[in-house]
């Protein structure tokens, strides 16, 4: 009996030990909500787990208004670092917030410190035998009076796609494909994928809303299924292991 129960215990320990555990790192776009059965808001890290085997853990660690400087400086890269296991993977998405050029806790510069920043998320999880993967940040719905979709980000996608390049990280181009996705539904149709309320029309907001930032749940999903169908048509060897883990 004594035997039968190690051997149990042998298996269970095992089986948890061969999950692979995909870390999100980034800000409110990424990020999960609270309340999320009548919170309309969905990052769409929030929404990637049933779309993986067993086999691997979704751990969503982005956090709403962060900037890579505030994730560095309030400790949570640390908190993730120390967990990082050989096999595991980091999707990086940062930059709504390294914009805030009026707030010091949080602005970079792209060209110097987000940059580092980037290289330093990059470098580290690969002293742990991680997998990092640079994605750009989503676009904002924006669209101008003619009804073209105008560009938000500066410079912060072009030295997330540079770094990519210079350090051979696996990367999806999730502002390019995210433009795509605004286009397809338009400049009113578009207004599905965020947060477009009326006063009254939806009980979680006591006032009208009107973001073109955040996420509805059927916008997470899409831009989701953006970044699982990237995966699945790319040709780095580093994602193989990540490709066999989505249903």
């Amino acid at each position: 009996m004594k035997k039968y129960l190690l051997l149990f215990c042998f298996l269970t320990i095992n089986s948890f030990a061969q999950k692979t555990t995909v870390y999100c790192i980034g800000d409110s776009t990424m990020a999960n909500k609270a309340d999320p059965e009548h919170n309309p808001e969905h990052g769409w890290a929030q929404v990637l787990q049933p779309y993986f085997k067993d086999n691997f853990v979704i751990v969503n660690k982005a956090q709403n208004g962060r900037s890579t400087k505030s994730f560095i400086n309030e400790k949570r890269w640390d908190s993730i670092y120390k967990k990082l296991k050989k096999g595991d993977y980091v999707f990086i998405e940062f930059g709504h917030n390294d914009e805030k050029i009026q707030d010091s806790t949080r602005y970079t510069n792209p060209h110097t410190t987000y940059r580092y920043n980037l290289i330093k998320f990059v470098q580290e999880a690969r002293e742990k035998g991680a997998i990092p993967i640079l994605l750009t940040s989503i676009a904002r719905r924006n669209f101008n009076e003619k009804g073209v979709l105008v560009p938000t980000h500066g410079d912060y996608p072009l030295e997330t796609r540079l770094t990519a390049q210079e350090y051979n990280v696996p990367f999806i181009d999730l502002e390019y494909y995210t433009e795509l996705l605004e286009q397809s539904y338009g400049p009113e149709k578009s207004k599905l994928l965020h947060l477009h309320f009326k006063e009254g029309e939806n009980p979680f907001y006591k006032t009208a809303k009107d973001d073109d930032t955040h996420l509805s749940f059927k916008g997470a999903t899409e831009i989701a299924q953006i970044v699982l169908n990237q995966i699945k048509n790319s040709k780095n060897p580093l994602l193989e292991k990540l490709q066999k883990g989505i249903k």
